[in-house]
Formats: structure tokens, sequence, C-alpha cells
């Protein structure tokens, strides 16, 4: 019989490309996802893959136990996967306490709904490492104190104890990634990533002519969400649950990410690149660097891309996106 799964997010980058890891291993895939008028529009990234009629979908919200619990006693998942969140940093501050709701609550209400109708399913919670926010040490691990420095951060850590509480005091099998920064072509356009890329692609076909970020001296470890979705499968394999940090070990800076980007078009970024004050955070994460020993170890698990051949292949997908407007172009 085949293994069934339960996603939540299954709309949004990480959801569809693991809908798809999991339809490639034979499982029987459920996607929660919220009611809305434009969901011909919402699920825009599970048919870029060609998979949105291989899911089965339940109408669900994450601020909604009851909604849950019977999407749970419908899938009757083996695994269940919350990648479910508002997981903007910069609309948190703007919406502080729908972000609490939804990706902080709502962590322990998709808990909450497995305890009650499938305990015995192996429960998967997409940590962040915006947890580590102001960091402590150098290389970020499972052992580095947090120190969020957004809601978005705060209501990722409280759904990150949550998981640890439910794991300890029910015995349930919940695991967290400690994912740090993953991107794709299927990655928001309001993500620094794919702004940049959608920008390069805009100006090499003249359709733009500048692109607008704010502290381009940020640094991050970034890794393809194609790859991490593979990590958070193989939690879920493990005899016995645990937290995993999940990045590359490498951290670029926003100002070299760009040069990769316009240099793949053959661009000079300084002719384009404009500097918004507006756009800077309040309170700025100057660096993340994962340490993913832990990962690379204990499930064996290595990431396959590297930085620039996803920037190349993000820049590739918006000129092909521009070249064919209007046709499956993820907002």
């Amino acid at each position: 019989m085949a293994p069934t799964a339960l996603i939540t997010g299954i709309t949004g980058q990480d959801g569809a490309y693991l809908a798809q890891l999991l339809l490639g291993k034979g499982y029987e895939v459920y996607g929660v996802v919220r009611r809305s008028s434009h969901f011909g529009i919402a699920d825009h990234r599970l048919r870029w893959l060609k998979i949105q009629k291989d899911v089965r979908f339940l109408d669900a919200n994450l601020t909604d136990l009851s909604s849950l619990v019977r999407s749970v006693e419908a899938a009757r998942p083996d695994e269940v996967y919350n990648l479910g969140a508002q997981s903007y940093v910069a609309s948190s501050w703007q919406q502080p306490l729908l972000t609490g709701n939804v990706t902080g609550l709502g962590a322990a209400n998709v808990l909450e709904a497995v305890r009650i109708a499938q305990p015995n399913a192996h429960f998967y919670q997409a940590s962040s490492s915006e947890m580590f926010g102001l960091i402590q040490e150098a290389h970020q691990s499972e052992r580095t104190p947090f120190y969020p420095r957004s809601p978005y951060g705060a209501a990722k850590l409280f759904a990150h104890w949550m998981t640890v509480n439910y794991r300890e005091s029910f015995a349930m099998h919940a695991s967290s990634g400690i994912l740090f920064n993953h991107e794709s072509p299927l990655r928001g356009i309001e993500f620094v990533t794919r702004k940049v890329t959608d920008a390069v692609a805009r100006i090499k076909l003249g359709l733009s002519d500048e692109l607008r970020l704010g502290n381009i001296d940020a640094k991050r470890d970034w890794g393809h969400a194609r790859d991490y979705v593979e990590a958070m499968w193989m939690m879920l394999q493990q005899e016995k649950p645990d937290d995993y940090v999940v990045a590359t070990g490498r951290t670029t800076s926003v100002r070299d990410m760009v040069e990769i980007a316009f240099g793949h078009v053959g661009l000079k970024s300084s002719n384009y690149l404009v500097i918004d004050p507006a756009l800077f955070r309040p309170a700025e994460v100057d660096i993340l660097l994962g340490d993913p020993t832990k990962a690379r170890k204990t499930l064996g698990w290595e990431p396959k891309t590297t930085l620039e051949e996803m920037i190349c292949e993000m820049v590739d997908a918006d000129l092909e996106r521009h070249n064919n407007q209007g046709h499956l172009v993820p907002a």
C-alpha cells in the first residue's frame, strides 16, 4: 500500500517541490489549502511542475483546529509536513499578530490535530534560520542559542519549541528542519533572490531600467529548495525524531548574488542598481551561516546545487516567463 503524506503550504515553493518529490516516490499526496476565490492562480507552482492533477486538496486553515482535525482524519497520513506560514519577514513587521497566529499558533494547531487524529504519523515542522537572528555563534548549528530579530523569527521559534514539546510530552515522531535560505524559480517575487533575478530578466529584455534594493551587504547561506525538501523527507525516515540544520555552509552577500545574476546575462550591476533606504528592515539580520554537519552525518544529506547554478536557473526561468507573458508566471 502506498504511503500517504499531508502537506500544509502545498501551494508554496517548498510544498510544490516536496509534493513532486513524494509523488516520485509513490506517495499519495494530500495538500491543505485555505479557501480562496483565486485558487486557479494560487496553485501556479504545482502547475509549473505539472503535478496539480496528482495532488488531492483539502479545505482547511492553520488558524482553525477543527478543519485541521478533519483534514488529518480524511487523509490518514503516514507523514505530515507543516510548511504553511506567513513566510515573508518584511510583512511580519506590518502584520505581527497575523504572523504569530498563522506561523506560530498555526503550527501548534497542526501538532494538536495530528495528536488527536493520527498520533503515530511522522511530523515535520518547517523551522527557520531566522530564529538565530542576532547570531550568537559564527556558524549556527542545532546547539546555537536563538535570538530572533523579527515577528516572523519569533513566531517560528514558538512553533519550533512546540514541536519539541509535543515530541517529548506525547512521544510523537516530530522533527524540525532549521532551514537556511533556500530559493528556486518558484520563489515568490517579494523575496530578494527572485526580486533580483526577475529584475535582471526585465532589464535584459528592455522592460525595466533599474533594480531597487535595501541592505545589499547582508549575507545569507543560500541553497536550492529542491535539495532542501529532500532533507525534510529524510528526517521523517529516521527511527528517532530530531532537529536538523539544513544549509550549504557557505555565506554570500546580496551584493555578490546580484553580481552573479547580472553577469549571467552579460550586464554590469552598477549600471542598474539603486539602493533604497525605505527597503531596509527595522532590525537587520546581518549574516547567517549554517553548520549542516549533523544532517550530513546522520541523514546522509548533501546539497547538490551551487549558488551560481541556482541563480542562473532562476534568471533563465524569469527570462522565459517574460518571453511567454502570462503563462504560468509565479508571483
